[in-house]
C-alpha cells in the first residue's frame, strides 16, 4: 500500500545560521558542549542536538533511505518550528523566501519522493499571500503551513484574511502547526518550561485555542472551501466535539452569546479540516479521531526526525478500520486533499 506521510519536518543550514545569529527570541544558542537550545522566551527553551538539526537539513539520499526502510513512499516537508510566522516582516519574508527556493530544488530533485508546503511570514498578509502564490505557480509546492500563532497574534483577525482569501482561490490546503502557546496564556506554562509549553501539552492547547478561533471568527463561512489540516489527530478536538457544539445544543443558551455562525463548530472541522496522526501513535486517541470525523477526515502522519516513521508505521500497523478506509488513512485522503493523478 502507497504511503503517504503528511507531516515530516525540515531546516535549511541558512535557516539554521539565522537563528543561531538572532538576538531577539526565538533564537538559537548553540553550547560549548554541542547541545543546542531554542530559545522561544526567556523562560521557555526546547533542547534540541546538533544530530537532530543534521537531520532536520538532510533532505538527500539519506532521508529517501530512512523512508524507504519505514516503507514510506511520499513525505509532505515543512520547515520546522519556530517558522518566519516569529520574525519582523521583512526578515521572515526573505528567510520564507529563501527556505522556500531551497526547499524547491529538492522537490525537483526527488519529484516522486516529496511534496513541499510553503514557509510564510503572514507578518504582511498581501506578501505572504502572493510568496504563497509564487510556491504554488512557479515552485510546485501543493500548500502552506503556519506555526500557529503570528508573533503572538492569532490568524483569526481580520487583517490575516488575505492570505487564506489566496489560499482558497489557489485550492492550497494550510497546515496549521502548533507551537508554544502565545504570551497572551504563556505564564500559565512557562513555570514549569518546554515540558508543559512544549509538545506534553501547550502545543495541542495554542492549536487548538487557535482552531477555534478561526471557527469562531466566520472565517469558513467566508471561505467555505479553505481547507486546514492539523496535526496529532487534531489536537484534542475530537474528544470535545459534543462540548465545542454546545451552544447550539442547549436551548436555553442565550441567543446573544452564541458566536455567529452558519452552523455548528463540529461541522466546520467536518467539511474544512483533515486531521493527521502526527505524533500519536496511541491507539485509543486513533480511534476516538476515526469515530468522530470518519475516514474522510483523518490521514497518516509521522512527524520525523522528531519522531522515527518505522515506530509509527509500526504502532498503527493494526488499525481497526475498514480496508477502504484504511487507504484513505495511509494515501488517499492526502492524494485528494493535493489533488494528485
Amino acid at each position: 500500500m502507497r504511503i503517504i506521510d503528511l507531516e515530516a519536518h525540515f531546516y535549511t543550514d541558512d535557516y539554521v545560521k539565522y537563528l543561531r545569529k538572532r538576538t531577539d527570541f526565538p533564537r538559537e544558542e548553540l553550547l560549548s558542549d554541542g547541545r543546542v537550545k531554542l530559545h522561544f522566551s526567556p523562560d521557555v527553551y526546547a533542547p534540541r542536538s546538533v544530530k537532530l538539526e543534521e537531520d532536520l537539513c538532510e533532505m538527500g539520499e539519506k532521508r529517501i533511505s530512512e523512508m524507504d526502510d519505514s516503507g514510506v513512499d511520499i513525505q509532505v516537508l515543512s520547515l520546522a518550528v519556530p517558522g518566519c510566522e516569529q520574525f519582523d516582516a521583512q526578515d521572515g519574508l526573505a528567510v520564507a523566501r529563501d527556505t522556500n527556493d531551497e526547499l524547491a530544488e529538492y522537490l525537483k530533485k526527488y519529484p516522486e519522493r516529496y511534496i513541499g508546503l510553503a514557509a510564510l511570514a503572514p507578518q504582511d498578509a498581501e506578501a505572504a499571500a502572493d510568496e504563497l502564490e509564487r510556491c504554488i505557480t512557479k515552485l510546485g509546492m501543493k500548500g502552506a503551513k503556519l506555526n500557529s500563532h503570528c508573533q503572538q497574534e492569532y490568524l483569526d483577525n481580520p487583517k490575516f484574511r488575505p492570505l487564506f482569501e489566496r489560499a482558497e482561490a489557489l485550492g492550497a490546503p494550510i497546515y496549521l502547526h502548533p507551537t508554544i502557546p502565545s504570551s497572551q496564556i504563556l505564564n500559565a506554562f512557562a513555570d514549569y518550561g518546554f515540558p508543559l509549553a512544549g509538545p506534553p501539552f501547550g502545543f495541542q492547547a495554542d492549536a487548538s485555542l487557535h482552531t477555534m478561533r478561526l471557527i469562531y471568527s466566520g472565517l469558513f463561512d467566508k471561505y467555505p472551501k479553505l481547507k486546514i489540516v492539523l496535526g496529532h489527530l487534531g489536537e484534542g478536538l475530537p474528544f470535545w466535539f459534543y462540548r465545542i457544539d454546545f451552544y447550539w445544543l442547549k436551548p436555553w443558551v442565550a441567543p446573544e452569546i452564541r458566536p455567529t455562525l452558519e452552523r455548528k463548530p463540529s461541522e466546520y472541522i467536518m467539511d474544512n479540516f483533515l486531521f493527521t496522526s502526527s505524533g500519536m501513535h496511541y491507539m485509543p486517541a486513533v480511534i476516538c479521531a476515526y469515530m468522530a470525523v470518519g475516514g474522510d477526515n483523518i490521514a497518516f502522519g509521522a512527524d520525523p526526525p522528531f519522531e522515527r516513521s518505522g515506530e509509527a508505521m509500526e504502532k498503527l500497523r493494526n488499525l481497526p478500520i475498514s480496508n477502504p478506509d484504511l487507504e484513505k488513512f495511509y494515501h488517499g485522503n492526502a492524494e485528494r486533499l493535493f489533488r494528485l493523478t
